[in-house]
């Protein structure tokens, strides 16, 4: 039991958005929905056993994920996989909420070194610092898939919807000697490239509910 170690694998959402600047891990915690609101609250209890009972857990927030096998749900799979079909692609808004944009190995290699060298009790930001709003990265996709812009259609915003996320991620880089390997433009390419080549895994699970932006409505 003393060699294990548990890792919380928590959210940039736990901070609530941000105009300008990025969150450190210190700074405090505002969730905008239920789903964030969970994550800092599982923070919280987390830390609290570390300090109590000395649990040997250690805290990563991390930017929004992207490459091969993700849940077509989300708005990177789903863009590409609607878009191969030659269906409307739903952008929330105005499509001016902005993300930075992580590669999942090189979130996969940040996990990694937290487990092996991270300090107990401690929380490690993890971003790659390519921020982009949502309809820039739909455009890129498109783009990538040889794709019109006027799949692109405008749907209502969801509830409770951040406008930016962003993290500072100086303490896992000086004390941990981290940082991303792979560059937005060419590992977004990759991903629409496995998309495309690997049907076989989408296609069972790409339903209508999983791909249409339900509950809410399209706009006129």
């Amino acid at each position: 039991m003393k060699n294990q170690r548990l890792i919380h694998v928590s959210t940039d959402e736990v901070y609530g958005e941000i105009a300008e600047g990025s969150f450190k891990e210190d700074d405090r915690l505002k969730p905008s929905n239920p789903y964030s609101a969970s994550k800092a609250a599982a923070d919280l209890l987390i830390l609290s056993y570390c300090r109590t009972y000395g649990l040997n857990a250690v805290i990563t927030r991390c930017t929004n994920n992207f490459g091969p096998y993700q849940f077509p749900e989300k708005l990177i799979p789903k863009t590409i996989i609607r878009a191969s079909l030659n269906m409307k692609v739903p952008v929330y808004g105005k499509g001016r909420n902005i993300r930075d944009w992580i590669y999942v190995l090189d979130h996969c290699e940040a996990l990694r070194l937290v487990l092996e060298k991270g300090k107990a009790g401690e929380i490690y930001n993890v971003s790659s610092y390519n921020e982009y709003e949502n309809l820039d990265v739909v455009k890129k996709v498109l783009k990538l898939m040889g794709k019109d812009e006027s799949l692109i259609e405008f749907i209502e915003d969801r509830p409770g919807h951040d406008i930016r996320y962003s993290l500072d991620s100086s303490k896992i880089r000086n004390e941990l000697g981290w940082k991303p390997k792979h560059r937005f433009n060419e590992a977004l390419e990759q991903t629409v490239n496995w998309y495309l080549k690997n049907e076989w895994w989408w296609k069972p699970i790409a339903t209508k509910e999983v791909l249409h932006p339900t509950p809410w409505k399209i706009k006129a």
